[in-house]
C-alpha cells in the first residue's frame, strides 16, 4: 500500500521534475539518470515529505541528486536542442522556423546565466512554481529567491537584446 501512496503523490511530477533535471543538467541522458537516483532516494525517503507538497519535495530532490553529481563531474554537457523543438503543425514553414529559432535563443542565453540564476528561472517561468515553492526546492529565503529572478530576468534580458544594427558605410 505505501507504495500506492507514493506513486500518486509522486509519478504526476516526473515529466517536470525530468524538464527541471534537463535545465540543470544541460543533458538530457543525465537528466534521466539523475531524476532516477531521486525517485530512488524519494522512495526511500517518502515519509520525509510533509504538508503533501511532492512536487516541491521531489524537486528539492532532484536538485540535491544533480548537485551531488555535479560535485563529482568537473564538467557538464551541453543541452541537445534538436530533441524536443516544438512542433506546431498550425504554423507555415517559415514561421516555425522563426519560432524555433526564438525558442533556440532563449535556450542559449537561458545555459548563459549562472546556475542560481538558471534554476529560480525554470522553476518560475517554464514549470510554474511560486515563490514558496521555489524557496523550498532551492533552500534560500523567499527574498533571495525574489533577488534571484530580478537578477536573471535583467541578464536574460540583456543577453536576448537585439544587437543594434551594423552602421552603414559612407562613401
Amino acid at each position: 500500500m505505501p507504495s500506492r501512496v507514493f506513486e500518486e503523490a509522486v509519478l504526476p511530477h516526473l515529466d517536470a521534475a525530468f524538464n527541471y533535471a534537463r535545465w540543470l543538467t544541460r543533458d538530457e541522458v543525465e537528466a534521466e539518470d539523475v531524476v532516477q537516483d531521486a525517485c530512488v532516494r524519494a522512495m526511500r525517503f517518502f515519509s520525509s515529505l510533509r504538508d503533501n507538497d511532492a512536487r516541491a519535495w521531489l524537486f528539492a530532490i532532484v536538485r540535491n541528486t544533480w548537485y551531488s553529481r555535479a560535485s563529482r563531474r568537473a564538467a557538464a554537457l551541453p543541452l541537445d536542442h534538436a530533441a524536443d523543438e516544438p512542433a506546431d503543425g498550425a504554423l507555415d514553414p517559415e514561421a516555425q522556423l522563426l519560432q524555433q529559432h526564438e525558442v533556440w535563443r532563449v535556450r542559449e542565453a537561458l545555459e548563459q546565466l549562472p546556475v542560481d540564476f538558471r534554476e529560480v528561472l525554470v522553476l518560475r517561468e517554464i514549470e510554474g512554481m511560486s515563490y514558496k515553492e521555489i524557496a523550498a526546492v532551492v533552500r534560500v529565503p523567499i527574498g533571495t529567491v525574489m533577488s534571484r529572478l530580478a537578477r536573471a530576468r535583467d541578464r536574460l534580458a540583456a543577453v536576448l537584446k537585439p544587437a543594434a544594427p551594423p552602421m552603414e558605410r559612407m562613401p
